[in-house]
Order: C-alpha cells, then structure tokens, then sequence
C-alpha cells in the first residue's frame, strides 16, 4: 500500500467514524435512538384508581399538572414515611409553587391501605399529599407502567403482620 493510498483510507476511516457519531447524537437528540422512539421510554399512563376522601381519580385530572408518583404502604417501617417527610419538606421550600404540584402516594398494599387509613396516613404529612388505592391488579397495572417494583406478601405470623418489598 503505497502511502497515497493510505492517505486516503485514514481520511476515508475518519469521514466514516464522524458520520456515524453525528448520526449517534443526532438520533439521541430526536429522541430516535434505540430504534423505539419516544414511546419506548414512556413512562406513567392511563389509570382510574380512589383518593384517601373516595373519590375517582384518573390520569386525565392530572394532565398539564406537575406530579410525583410515590410508590409505597402505611405499615412501611422506615422509606416511607421518611420519604413523605422529604417530600413536605420539599413542597414547604417551594413556596407558592408547591400549590399547582400534586404528590401522588399509591399503595401496593391495598388490603390494609382503606381509604380511611389511607386518609390518616397522607394528611399527616402535607395535605397536598394524594393517596390513592385500587385493586390490586390497577396498582400493579400501573406500577409497572412506572417501572416500579414491589412484591406483594402474605401474613407471615397470625396477627397479619408483614411487609411488601418496595
């Protein structure tokens, strides 16, 4: 190979590797890579569950509202409610702006999370926290909609005691 000739396939070499980082940032930035599109990456979606006061909620009450998707139970020992503790906090430093964000807390333990438990619960945090509850194949429905995992547990003792893995 003469030293014109690889010249030429260098320049070749690097034409080729900058076309295809362009091409890579280009398609990361549309929103195109990974060959799913925007929807592959979609998180959250259609749901109709109950409040901590009864009343229906559904996805479309919380469209153009910003929203935080809390996954959690009232019998959590720990995460929980430190996490809820975290988020008042929060919504106490944003002032004024914190009244147009709702904290969504949905329960993956529906059997003992009532809605009257679940009333007591997030009231005692912020009023702005939303508790909300379903059936147990809404909430999983929709928690893998979030990419949440949980696994749900039976009593492990005869007062009915146990915790879900969050």
């Amino acid at each position: 190979m003469t030293a014109r000739t690889s010249q030429i396939v260098l320049i070749f070499s690097a034409f080729l590797t900058g076309l295809v980082i362009f091409s890579g940032v280009f398609l990361y930035a549309t929103g195109n890579f990974g060959g799913g599109g925007p929807a592959a990456s979609a998180i959250g979606g259609a749901f109709k569950l109950v409040d901590q006061n009864g009343d229906p909620i559904t996805d479309a009450d919380l469209k153009g509202k910003p929203h935080l998707v809390f996954f959690g139970y009232t019998h959590c020992p720990d995460v929980c409610p430190l996490t809820l503790v975290h988020l008042h906090t929060v919504l106490q430093k944003m002032g004024k702006a914190a009244d147009d964000v709702r904290v969504l807390f949905v329960t993956v333990d529906p059997a003992r999370d009532t809605v009257p438990v679940l009333h007591q619960y997030v009231t005692a945090f912020d009023p702005r926290v939303v508790g909300l509850t379903g059936t147990q194949d809404a909430i999983a429905q929709l928690a893998k909609r979030y990419r949440a995992f949980y696994k749900p547990e039976t009593p492990n003792d005869k007062a009915g005691d146990y915790d879900v893995p969050v």
